[in-house]
């Protein structure tokens, strides 16, 4: 990796990190010291501070960034904002609050930031002097601000707020004043981790640094979301150079209508008029992140061109705002772009894809749709972020297995590093490695798959091994870097971590990506067999004990792979997983997903894709299972409900297969709270040292106490399982 470390700027920003005028509130840096073997244990985890949102001052010479620190004692976060020169001088802490301060950016020239922190239980937004001097509250807005947009000429700002929706039981009978009922007439009733009863609008107001007058509703009266839910955010809000108009992004349906379709539109709202139209009428799936050209001639925006397809290509699209021809940049390109940026002179694009199991940085030209590699090609890493400098700067973030975060400058394909937040933690702790190996699947083709090793690896020894299984089902596995899905903490804990790229994952073409849809049990299924089977002939893998986890469709994973793995697991952990496709179908709130990706619904007995995935749900194959698992689920998850981690772990139990259920009825899809976080690692960690390293203490532990499985589990792990594998769809059959 191409990397200039400045240690003074580096050291200085850590120190200023420590102290507070709150001793009792406030979330600092914490005092990490490593354990006796130096090992990347959970503490070192939750000790990292987590680098987010660099925003390159208007004169090019500073950066502004966001590091946040958890709290395990209070249970959550709190984010404070810094100031370093580009030139990696004069790092500096610039608020010191118990309240997080988010989302800042440089207003007014440069002279203030804005930013959001609570007010009176609110988020509001607020400004301060570029030092974090003169810090006021501008926005009084009853249910919060998400989100916001400063006009470039300063004089108006977006701000994204919630309004009412659907109806209370005292809407219906305002005599039941203590009434709780729901009254639901139409689909979209819940979404992720929410029942909606408000959703998210845009509100143009006046400014003038000190508060926001002459509020108006963009979308006053009508019933529709912008930003889109659950992911959309500020970057669905383009402002005009000229401060005249104002583009945003609305999917508008609702109801049955929203849970069928992905078609959302970029609308050009002018604010002289208040009159609204359509920039991408007909334009069928995803209109997304739009972005004026500098000059404002131009507007470019990530395009999927399916209806119903949430996973898509992303392509680039840019709009000539004089003459309305639409322009795919990226027709040539057969990757999907994640986020863009518009070079300062307007003649070229910064954009950010997967690519090869790496997310580099690229530029395309407008004129030749030429693209480059702005990044280096032996960067191993994922790149996070652009906030292009001038022609051939930018600022950027950068992590992979091995580390979070960090910022970083990018000049003539070199990276130079600016912070080193983490540094002085990493230096007390053993790093495992990471190499990439070309897998042969079952089809002809090679995999990229990642491998991480545990520190001090040694080829001689031989080590338990774990398949990480990815969500989405379309989402990279890149060098990416989880604070709960962390493999470089699994490979610290003495584990061989596999992490394949199957069928169904970006970076590798649109083909590789879109052949999931519709074949959820099958080849993707096999790349992961393939994967360990591989693995398996190194002579330090441990074959007899390779566990395998994952979570969202890594957990519908780890339930297929159950039934059909013939001995190649012993252990299993599935956390958010699909159990039962049928009652997936049904219980799942966003529609198009289940048509696109499960081919449709149990009932059509004349669709042969929809028939071949429900046949091949995972609990048809309980009768072969015989593996220990555990299920872990959030009760807010609205997803995938828990209902369906309940269920595998009942079917478990009933089949006399060592089985354990950990469930948050304070959580979602996701494990966010710190203290519930840091039990979902130690269950985690000790399951997997239960079954797959015999002498570890947490295997000692449970053979003291537990029972033996029972004869018909024991039977049923002799039985084979291949004569009811699923077999492979067809490509042509995915619709």
């Amino acid at each position: 990796m191409n990397k200039t470390l400045l240690p003074v700027a580096a050291a200085s920003l850590i120190a200023l990190t420590t102290g507070c005028s709150n001793h009792e509130s406030m979330i600092e840096k914490p005092d990490f010291k490593a354990n006796a073997d130096s090992v990347f244990d959970i503490d070192a985890l939750e000790a990292l501070g987590r680098v987010s949102n660099p925003q390159v001052s208007p004169d090019g010479k500073k950066v502004l960034f966001g590091i946040a620190y958890e709290s395990v004692e209070q249970n959550k976060s709190n984010n404070e904002l810094y100031v370093m020169n580009l030139d990696r001088t004069e790092p500096r802490r610039i608020t010191r609050t118990a309240d997080s301060e988010q989302d800042a950016v440089w207003i007014d020239g440069g002279s203030k930031i804005a930013f959001i922190a609570a007010h009176d239980g609110k988020p509001q937004m607020w400004v301060m002097n570029a030092d974090g001097s003169n810090r006021h509250v501008v926005s009084n807005l009853e249910n919060g601000v998400s989100g916001f947009k400063v006009s470039p000429d300063g004089k108006k700002v977006v701000v994204v707020s919630t309004v009412k929706y659907g109806r209370t039981a005292q809407d219906v009978y305002p005599d039941l004043t203590k009434a709780t009922g729901r009254l639901i007439d139409d689909l979209m009733y819940k979404h992720w981790d929410e029942w909606v009863t408000e959703i998210p609008h845009p509100f143009v107001a006046d400014f003038d640094n000190y508060r926001l007058s002459n509020v108006v509703d963009v979308m006053d009266g009508e019933r529709f979301e912008s930003p889109m839910k659950p992911f959309g955010g500020i970057e669905s809000f383009a402002w005009s150079p000229d401060s005249k108009n104002l583009v945003y992004v609305s999917r508008k349906k609702e109801g049955m209508e929203y849970a069928l379709s992905t078609n959302s539109d970029l609308y050009c709202y002018e604010l002289a008029t208040g009159k609204t139209r359509n920039l991408t009428e007909g334009m069928m799936g995803y209109d997304t992140n739009p972005a004026f050209s500098p000059d404002g001639s131009k507007l470019a925006w990530l395009s999927m061109e399916h209806d119903g397809y949430e996973s898509d290509k992303n392509r680039l699209f840019v709009m000539d705002m004089a003459t309305g021809v639409k322009t795919d940049l990226t027709e040539g390109w057969d990757y999907t772009i994640d986020q863009f940026a518009w070079f300062p002179q307007g003649d070229r694009i910064y954009f950010i894809a997967p690519y090869q199991g790496v997310a580099p940085i690229f530029s395309i030209d407008l004129k030749t749709k030429i693209v480059d590699r702005v990044t280096a090609p032996e960067d191993v890493c994922d790149y996070a972020a652009l906030a292009p400098v001038d022609g051939k700067t930018l600022v950027t973030m950068r992590h992979s297995f091995l580390y979070p975060n960090e910022i970083f400058k990018v000049e003539d394909a070199v990276a130079y590093q600016l912070t080193d937040v983490n540094g002085e933690i990493f230096d007390k702790v053993e790093r495992p490695t990471c190499r990439q190996v070309m897998v042969p699947t079952t089809d002809g083709k090679l995999m990229t798959t990642w491998v991480l090793y545990p520190p001090k690896f040694d080829e001689t020894k031989k080590y338990p091994a774990i398949l990480y299984c990815q969500g989405g089902p379309q989402q990279a596995v890149s060098q990416f870097w989880s604070t709960r899905w962390n493999l470089m903490l699994m490979a610290a804990n003495g584990y061989i971590v596999i992490a394949p790229n199957r069928r169904g994952l970006p970076g590798f073409g649109t083909e590789w990506n879109a052949q999931i849809s519709g074949d959820y049990p099958g080849q993707n299924m096999q790349d992961y067999l393939s994967a360990v089977d591989y693995m398996k002939q190194q002579p330090y893998v441990d074959g007899s004990h390779i566990g395998a986890v994952g979570a969202s469709y890594g957990g519908f994973s780890v339930y297929m792979l159950a039934g059909i793995h013939e001995g190649r697991f012993a252990a299993f952990i599935a956390h958010a997983g699909i159990f039962n496709t049928e009652a997936q179908y049904l219980e799942t709130e966003e529609m198009w997903f289940a048509n696109w990706d499960l081919g449709g619904p149990f009932w059509d007995k004349n669709n042969p894709v929809a028939q071949r995935t429900f046949a091949n749900s995972p609990h048809k194959f309980v009768d072969k299972w015989d593996t220990p698992i555990l299920v872990t689920h959030g009760e807010y998850d609205f997803r995938i409900l828990s209902s369906q981690g309940e269920m595998a772990f009942n079917a478990a139990r009933l089949r006399g297969v060592p089985a354990e259920m950990l469930i948050f009825p304070d959580e979602n899809h996701w494990i966010l709270k710190p203290q519930n976080a840091i039990m979902w690692q130690r269950v985690f960690f000790r399951w997997l040292d239960r079954w797959l390293k015999p002498g570890s203490p947490a295997a000692l532990e449970a053979n003291a106490s537990t029972p033996a499985p029972s004869s018909e589990a024991n039977t049923n792990a002799s039985t084979p399982a291949a004569a009811n594998a699923p077999t492979s769809a067809s490509t042509d059959s995915v619709k």
